[in-house]
C-alpha cells in the first residue's frame, strides 16, 4: 500500500512540474511579446514590395517605447508613452489604426511633427522640396490572385538618407495628387510603399482612411522577416515549404 502511494505521490510530482515548466514559458512568452517583439504577419499588398502578402516579420516594441497599446487588448489603461523614443522618418511601423484601435496597421513614416507633405503628379514633396526619386527596373506583383508585370518602381530616398522602393501602379491615380498636409504635434503621418494600393494618411479617417497617427498608437518598429510564404499557399502546410517558402527573404532586415 505504501509503495502505490508514493507512486502516486510520484506521479502528482511529476505532472506538477510539467505544469509548473507550461506556466513559466507561457509567462516567458508573454513577458517577450509584451517588451521586446511580437510577431506580426502581412495581410496586404500596401508595402510592397518590401513587404509581401505571407511575410511574418518581428515588431520590436521597444523600439518607441510603450502605450496602453503595448499590452494585449490595452488591459493596462494610461495615457502617453514611457520610456519613449520618437520614430524617425523612413522606419516601418505597426500601429493601432486611429478610428479603430482594435486593428493593426503596418506603414512606412514619412512625415513627422511638423512636417509639411504633399504628392504631386506622384512625386513626394517635404517641407516643400521634392524627395529624390530614381526610375529602377519595374516590379511584378500580385494582384486580385494574378502575377502583374512591369509595374513602374522607383528608389526613394528621404532627407534623412533613407532609401526604399515604391511602386506607382497607377497612372493619374487620386492619391498621385494630394493638398498639403501640416503634421500635428505628437502625430505622423504614414504611407504605404505600393503608393497606389494603400490606405493611409493622405485618406482622412472620416473617408475610411488613417489619417495622422498619434504616437501613443504606435506598437513597435518592424525589424526583421523571420519566415516568408507565398501567398497563395497556407503557411500551416510545411510539408509543401520545400516549394511554397521564401527563403531568400527569411531573416531580411528592415
Amino acid at each position: 500500500m505504501a509503495e502505490a502511494e508514493q507512486k502516486q505521490e510520484t506521479k502528482k510530482d511529476g505532472l506538477w512540474e510539467t505544469l509548473k515548466v507550461i506556466i513559466h514559458a507561457l509567462i516567458l512568452a508573454l513577458i517577450v511579446r509584451t517588451f521586446l517583439f511580437q510577431p506580426f504577419n502581412i495581410p496586404s499588398g500596401s508595402m510592397e514590395n518590401t513587404l509581401l502578402v505571407g511575410d511574418y516579420l518581428f515588431v520590436s516594441k521597444y523600439s518607441y517605447g510603450y502605450s496602453k497599446y503595448s499590452f494585449p487588448f490595452a488591459i493596462i489603461p494610461f495615457s502617453g508613452r514611457i520610456w519613449s523614443a520618437e520614430p524617425k522618418q523612413g522606419d516601418i511601423a505597426v500601429f493601432r489604426l486611429p478610428r479603430d484601435p482594435s486593428q493593426d496597421y503596418i506603414k512606412r513614416v514619412i512625415g513627422v511633427p511638423g512636417d509639411k507633405i504633399q504628392v504631386t503628379k506622384g512625386v513626394l514633396y517635404i517641407n516643400g522640396k521634392a524627395v529624390k526619386r530614381e526610375r529602377v527596373k519595374p516590379s511584378e506583383i500580385e494582384e486580385r490572385g494574378y502575377r502583374r508585370p512591369n509595374v513602374p518602381t522607383y528608389r526613394e530616398t528621404l532627407p534623412n538618407g533613407v532609401s526604399y522602393l515604391v511602386l506607382d501602379s497607377v497612372q493619374g491615380a487620386p492619391s498621385d495628387d494630394t493638398g498639403v498636409y501640416e503634421v500635428p504635434e505628437g502625430h505622423y503621418f504614414m504611407m504605404g510603399d505600393n503608393r497606389d494600393n494603400s490606405t493611409d494618411s493622405r485618406v482622412a479617417p472620416e473617408q475610411g482612411g488613417v489619417g495622422m497617427v498619434p504616437f501613443e498608437n504606435f506598437i513597435g518598429r518592424a525589424s526583421v522577416i523571420f519566415f516568408s510564404v507565398d501567398s497563395r499557399a497556407p503557411a500551416w502546410q510545411f510539408w509543401r515549404w520545400p516549394w511554397t517558402a521564401r527563403w531568400d527573404r527569411i531573416f531580411t532586415g528592415l
